[in-house]
């Protein structure tokens, strides 16, 4: 077995444009960053709401082992169906129960086993159950199987994310930012050995307001309408981190971003 471990954490696909970033880009990615799992968060792959079936089953043939989600991830009815039978496309773990789909799966990758857990923020978002608490009642459980543990956060509020990951800091092995499609520039270790990234950043394109097209972003700011937000047309860029970790204790090692 090895003694590390490189995963690919993959923010938000936005649209056509960052499922054609992800065609064109992704295995190269793979290769070029010698990872050996690959997380991507597709929750706005169908036209920046939602994830339909194709979309799923595209990214699973482009080389994800998990797919994660936020909120938006209601948005395509189809899914639901595939979100209830299969482990590998999640649902943020704290939406109360019952609720259709899984929030965490542990899938084995040659004689590796990695968990991935998929958890929403509550500042800004809808009210949901508390992300810390339901993390650590189901960790109870992935570490009877494994102690390489990484966690996707879907929220809004930096000051809610450096909170969670402190709370979870030395009990999984990352955890990284997703939703504000804004890659930051903070991926670091923190002082237990959990890597952390505020914001994965985004997958698409990236000229323009958080993956939509600024016409329609400035026109929504000067009227104040409720107008849906269309997503970009244009060149995409595939971002997020790679991260190094120990099989054994499951501590990461590195933490790298790209923008490819």
């Amino acid at each position: 077995m090895k003694d590390r471990v490189r995963v690919l954490m993959i923010g938000d696909v936005s649209g056509s444009a960052g499922m054609g970033a992800l065609f064109v880009g992704l295995s190269s990615l793979i290769r070029d960053l010698k990872a050996d799992f690959v997380i991507i968060n597709g929750e706005n792959a169908a036209a920046g709401f939602g994830i339909s079936i194709s979309d799923y089953q595209s990214m699973k043939k482009m080389g994800a082992d998990v797919i994660t989600s936020g909120n938006h991830i209601w948005q395509k009815e189809e899914i639901y169906e595939i979100l209830d039978k299969n482990d590998d496309i999640l649902r943020p773990l704290n939406y109360p129960d019952p609720c259709i789909g899984r929030g965490y799966t542990v899938r084995k990758k040659g004689n590796i086993q990695i968990a991935v857990i998929n958890a929403q923020g509550r500042i800004m978002m809808p009210p949901i159950d508390d992300p810390v608490r339901r993390v650590e009642k189901v960790l109870r459980d992935i570490k009877k199987d494994t102690s390489l543990v990484f966690v996707d956060f879907h929220a809004e509020d930096t000051l809610e994310k450096e909170a969670f990951a402190f709370a979870l800091d030395g009990k999984v092995t990352a955890v990284v930012g997703t939703h504000t499609h804004v890659q930051t520039a903070d991926e670091k270790i923190l002082p237990q050995g959990t890597a952390y990234i505020t914001d994965l950043g985004l997958t698409g394109v990236t000229d323009a307001v958080i993956g939509s097209d600024p016409q329609k972003s400035i026109e929504r700011q000067l009227t104040q309408l409720p107008m849906k937000s269309e997503v970009a047309d244009g060149p995409a860029h595939i971002q997020g981190v790679v991260i190094e970790a120990d099989v054994t204790t499951g501590k990461a090692v590195s933490i790298e971003r790209f923008t490819k």
